[in-house]
């Protein structure tokens, strides 16, 4: 077994760094006719873009995509300068340089990726698969009987902030940054899911094709890990399947699919405020061009915020959501779950969470309430504010960096649900119907609790929950998002997670422990 283990961290390895090489790998030629092409098809007018392009990369090769790409990228903003000085407004180019430049550079792949991209598929994905699934699975013997083991987490370089944590963060922050400002860098791994999309979709791949497959394959492999940990565990083997259902079909292969006939793009699942571009102007606008189809996402998506998300909370708390449908969430419990344990539980972390995820909301209800006056009003500026420019802001601030970079590039440092605790806009909306009006609570039997402490150390969300199973408190708490980790981990079975009647759910269950009554005069009370 342990040979087994030994061979899968080496294909792990081996695959690692193939997979980086190939961001180096490849030739690049933009061929005249495929240039004109592209600007026929993108409707582009600058004289200043188009003849700086013809000079310095028509026709010519290009061994790594970083130079093309930052070339285009550079004469894009050159022309824009150029036109916007002499006021020439119809041959400003309005799309971003770098998606500009991603499209251009996808375009002019000849070399040995693009020739390859099956075969190179299966030494990357398929192997990296493979090695991951060999690793994992000897832990069935090697761990001995079923129940939750977290020896040595703090001991290990990998789970408790040590250089493989480092290395692990490193990667993931560099990946997210790529895949939002520098796709074109990235395109070599985009070849080789190509004809997956296209198989799905009917069309080439893109950087966001890209992600969401390789958000299924990780979700999927560390779901493995999921079973196997949690094997004696009923409730987070539903969840984690729950999860992955929702992932892989709601958030991947629907919307995929979709498209293919020619259907907006869709995710059922994503509700508003975590949907934040779903009331933007662009976005309305192809739904009602999409006909009765469009019209029922725009009045599921209504419907999906104001009625289903409160009524599903009141009955199940956010778990219903955040533990078994959100792809988000699904990607802490499964690609996060090592990490859970780094989750501060300081007061200043529970201060600066309530603090920054309620202003993410408000922040999202007050760009989205601007959105929808600009649009009904036919205008694109509202008191003196561009919309657009909130818009930009938001989705680079929160839809990017936040709920991309730190949200997932942070866990191996601070956790695994750095994004659902302090930046999630529909976390937060669904915590304070949970909070004050909803049946969920963990019940506790403070007469049980031994103070091990396990509970709050697993915490994703950093509660304290040894402290209310002191006291045979129930937990309700707006940021729990019903893992049932804290339950599971509990060697008494002090934590139940239950959906009850309102009453009684705050406050104190007057348990009395054996320090604080006298035998004798209870006795005489009889």
């Amino acid at each position: 077994m342990k040979t087994l283990r030994t061979l899968g961290l080496g294909l792990i390895l081996a695959v690692s760094v193939l997979f980086i090489s190939l961001l180096f790998m490849g030739q690049y030629t933009l061929s005249s006719a495929t240039f004109e092409k592209f600007i026929t098809q993108n409707n582009i007018t600058s004289s200043v873009f188009i003849k700086d392009l013809e000079q310095s990369i028509v026709d010519k090769e290009f061994s790594t995509p970083f130079y093309l790409a930052n070339t285009i990228a550079e004469a894009v903003e050159s022309a824009n300068t150029s036109h916007k000085a002499n006021k020439e407004w119809a041959q400003v180019i309005w799309t971003k340089p770098h998606s500009l430049a991603y499209q251009m550079v996808k375009s002019s792949g000849t070399g040995i990726v693009v020739q390859n991209k099956r075969r190179l598929w299966f030494l990357s994905f398929g192997l990296g698969i493979l090695g991951a699934l060999l690793f994992m699975l000897p832990a069935l013997n090697l761990k001995g009987p079923p129940g939750i083991k977290n020896n040595h987490i703090f001991h290990s370089s990998a789970t408790n902030r040590g250089w493989i944590a480092w290395l692990v963060f490193t990667f993931l922050i560099l990946f997210y940054l790529l895949l939002y400002f520098r796709p074109s860098y990235m395109v070599n791994w985009i070849y080789l899911v190509d004809p997956i999309s296209e198989s799905l979709s009917g069309n080439p791949a893109s950087q966001w094709f890209l992600y969401g497959f390789l958000y299924c394959v990780i979700m999927t492999v560390m779901a493995v890990r999921m079973y196997i940990k949690y094997r004696h565990n009923k409730y987070q083997t539903l969840r984690t399947t729950s999860v992955l259902f929702f992932q892989i079909v709601f958030a991947f292969l629907i919307p995929e699919i979709l498209v293919r006939f020619e259907k907006p793009w869709y995710d059922f699942k994503n509700a508003f405020p975590l949907d934040y571009d779903f009331f933007f102007r662009w976005n309305l606008n192809e739904l009602l061009d999409s006909g009765g189809f469009g019209l029922f996402i725009l009045v599921w998506g209504v419907a999906l915020t104001l009625v289903i998300v409160p009524v599903m909370v009141y009955f199940f708390g956010k778990r219903w959501y955040c533990s078994w449908v959100c792809g988000c969430g699904g990607l802490a419990e499964t690609l996060g779950d090592p990490y859970r344990q780094l989750s501060s539980k300081s007061l200043l972390s529970w201060k600066v969470e309530r603090w920054l995820v309620h202003g993410v909301l408000v922040f999202a209800l007050l760009m989205t309430g601007l959105t929808l006056y600009g649009y009904f009003a036919g205008t694109y500026e509202v008191l003196g504010i561009k919309v657009q420019t909130l818009q930009d802001i938001y989705g680079f601030l929160i839809g990017s960096i936040f709920a991309g970079v730190i949200g997932t590039g942070f866990y191996p440092i601070f956790g695994n649900r750095v994004w659902c605790r302090f930046g999630c806009p529909l976390a937060a909306y669904m915590g304070v119907i949970q909070r004050f009006k909803s049946r969920f609570r963990i019940t506790t039997n403070g007469g049980q609790c031994i103070s091990c402490g396990n509970c709050s150390t697993y915490c994703e969300q950093g509660i304290d929950v040894r402290s209310y199973a002191q006291k045979g408190e129930n937990i309700v708490r707006a940021s729990c998002v019903g893992c049932g980790v804290c339950s599971a981990v509990c060697p008494r079975g002090v934590l139940k997670l239950e959906n009850g009647p309102e009453e009684g759910r705050i406050g104190s269950s007057n348990i009395l422990l054996g320090n604080e009554m006298n035998l004798m005069d209870q006795l005489q009370e009889k």
